[in-house]
């Protein structure tokens, strides 16, 4: 079985900093992309960020210069640093991966079930 499983959030003033990390584990062979959406209430999942397995990222316009995200693919964990955060990035944050596994089907989509980061003051 393979899950993935987050950490770090929580509540944090506006301006402050939050990392989040995602650890995958189970029977994988490999990972693809690795990412963050989050969903804040009443609104629609969206992405905030991904990662390739070599390192190439790509962000939503609303948390670029903002957020950064990382991976350690020995370690297979995704990371997003949060910094100046706003009360619009209150929101539920999902980590999703693009895993190969060790059985069949071999590929597949996972997501975490989520952890809440807050922005208020």
């Amino acid at each position: 079985q393979v899950q993935l499983v987050e950490s770090g959030g929580g509540l944090v003033q506006p301006g402050g900093s939050l990392r989040l990390s995602c650890a995958a584990s189970g029977s994988i062979r490999s990972i693809n992309a690795m990412g963050w959406y989050r969903q804040a209430p009443e609104k629609e999942r969206e992405l905030v960020a991904t990662i390739t397995s070599g390192g190439s990222t790509n962000y939503a316009d609303s948390v670029k210069g903002r957020f950064t995200i990382s991976r350690d693919n020995a370690k297979n964990t995704v990371y997003l640093q949060m910094d100046s955060l706003k009360p619009e990035d209150t929101a539920a944050y999902y980590c999703n991966a693009d895993i190969i596994r060790t059985y069949w089907p071999y590929g597949r989509d996972y997501w975490g079930k989520g952890i809440l980061v807050t922005v208020s003051s």
